[in-house]
């Protein structure tokens, strides 16, 4: 559109043009230095982080802090000033860090099921030595949610006993079609839940059904996810702890309960129903856990771009942590691969996020609010960076009024959509919305509500807070003649690549969706930080009331 100004020229009484207009607006903010973001600092930063040298990034390790050093760095070189303690860019994190011996398993009369292949198991203590036998209960999904009217544990008392407890949410049944968010995984969903309910309910072990519908991920997943070396934050004093958290195969745990004289399918059945009880199953196990186990720390790292308005912050997290090299095991070769590179999950995310900080830097003005810059350590754990940074935040948690969160980016090509985690939620969707309109996509919904993602990763903690908080997720349009190919390779993902060794760069990633999408939250921050009045959470969400 042509907007022509009236000129009047008042000296010669002549009159330049014909047409009025409206008042001229006042004039916009610059904005961050979009044309900063670029695929080709941006893969030199991926390859860089997912390289073989930074030993797959564990926390407390050679390699995890040889990549925070980096980010360190290129947050320096960019004019990015440090956001950590005492000057630098560093929050050291205390983490618990522990090694599961690999000669556990978990017994019952007449079996012996056997770790890694069976059961995967780690602990709630620190202790060298972890001994569970007691009886085993069925609680369903293991939920006590007053809200719902729902008690997995009514009535039963569980102290000192194992419990077995399915993952994931009951189904909404036709005339609840909102119980527990529908199809939506909730937090109740989560395995971190169901181990943190058991704790309370003074269980001294617990047991999680694994099927790939109900976790939503393979057993590869869960084999590489726990075990190995584990992290945890140190427990508070006198906070309830499991002995022994275990994941437990589908087959394995059907034999478990078949022992006891009991049928799982029809156990399972009677637990997506309200009223449900806990079941003992006449069965008693038995485990013994042998852990190496040491206090140690590893860094959040943190920038920040200073705003007019400094006292009040938007806030980026992203994870650079990932599970390190797996040691040695029967049937390997000197040529597997035992390193976990998490070239997309998420050397993509923190090499994004640098793009976003070299945009910000080299703005030609400030932002409204400043923008803080995280990149956690230990998400893979748990989120235990976020959720370090969301208790001893280095800004008041209250003056944050939004988070970003990059967990991975588009390397697949460009997407007509743009899907952020969180953005129903909040007033930050109508935003995005209108930001995407001007930019000619549209707001995508998350298309796998069923994983529960929004829960999974580090603005989680923030939300907790009562921060409104978006995650940016896969699209689900790509734009050009192969967008049905690209569709299946996103969804192939999940299946072969996630948490694997095999999660590395590939020189024939395309960032062209990626990069749009880093423009999009770059300008949506600055967006947030220049207007006057805080993004807040609808009335009636389960965030909404952590402010007031």
């Amino acid at each position: 559109m042509i907007r022509k100004a009236l000129v009047a020229l008042s000296i010669s009484g002549l009159v330049a043009c014909s047409q009025t207009s409206a008042p001229a607006s006042s004039p916009q903010p610059a904005g961050p230095a979009e044309n900063e973001i670029a695929s080709g600092p941006l893969t030199a930063h991926l390859q860089a982080l997912a390289a073989d040298d930074m030993g797959g990034r564990a926390p407390s390790t050679p390699g995890g802090q040889k990549a925070a050093d980096y980010l360190a760095a290129e947050l320096k070189r960019l004019g990015v000033e440090p956001g950590g303690e005492s000057g630098t860019y560093f929050q050291q994190v205390p983490i618990v860090e522990s090694t599961v011996d690999r000669s556990f398993s978990l017994s019952v009369p007449g079996n012996t099921y056997r770790y890694f292949e069976d059961v995967v198991a780690f602990s709630g203590t620190e202790q060298a030595r972890v001994n569970v036998q007691g009886d085993v209960v069925f609680v369903g999904h293991g939920i006590v949610a007053p809200e719902q009217n729902w008690n997995d544990y009514q009535g039963a008392d569980v102290k000192g006993k194992w419990v077995l407890v399915m993952v994931n949410d009951p189904p909404a049944p036709a005339g609840e079609p909102d119980l527990f968010g529908g199809n939506a995984l909730t937090y109740y969903g989560r395995w971190t839940y169901k181990f943190e309910e058991a704790a309370r309910q003074g269980a001294a072990g617990a047991i999680l059904i694994h099927t790939d519908a109900s976790a939503t991920y393979p057993w590869q997943v869960v084999q590489s996810s726990w075990s190995g070396t584990q992290y945890s934050l140190p427990p508070a004093d006198g906070a309830p702890a499991l002995g022994v958290k275990a994941w437990i195969k589908n087959d394995a745990a059907v034999d478990l309960v078949k022992r006891g004289g009991h049928n799982l399918d029809k156990l399972r059945a009677e637990a997506v129903t309200r009223g449900f009880k806990p079941v003992p199953l006449n069965v008693r196990a038995a485990a013994t856990l042998q852990q190496r186990s040491s206090r140690k720390t590893s860094p959040n790292v943190i920038g920040v771009v200073k705003g007019t308005n400094d006292d009040e912050a938007v806030v980026f997290t992203s994870h650079y942590d990932h599970f390190g090299t797996r040691d040695a095991q029967p049937g390997d070769t000197p040529d597997t691969d035992r390193i976990f590179n998490g070239a997309y999950d998420n050397a993509s995310g923190i090499s994004g996020l640098l793009m976003i900080a070299q945009a910000m830097a080299k703005a030609p003005e400030k932002p409204g609010r400043s923008m803080y810059f995280v990149f956690t350590t230990a998400e893979e754990s748990g989120l235990l960076g976020a959720e370090y940074f969301a208790q001893h935040p280095v800004i008041p948690m209250d003056r944050v009024t939004a988070n970003i969160n990059v967990d991975g980016l588009n390397y697949l090509g460009s997407s007509k959509d743009i899907v952020l985690l969180g953005a129903d939620r909040s007033s930050l969707g109508p935003m995005a919305e209108a930001l995407a309109k001007e930019r000619g996509r549209s707001l995508g919904a998350d298309q796998h509500p069923e994983r529960g993602y929004f829960f999974r990763s580090d603005h989680f903690p923030l939300a907790k807070a009562g921060v409104p908080a978006l995650s940016i997720s896969e699209p689900r349009e790509f734009t050009g003649d192969n967008a049905a190919e690209l569709k299946k390779k996103q969804e192939a993902y999940n299946t072969t690549d996630y948490h694997q060794p095999s999660d590395e760069y590939d020189p024939r990633w395309n960032f062209a969706g990626g990069i749009e999408d880093l423009k999009f939250l770059a300008q949506l921050a600055w967006r947030i930080a220049a207007q006057s009045d805080a993004p807040r959470y609808n009335e009636g969400d389960q965030f909404a009331n952590a402010r007031k």
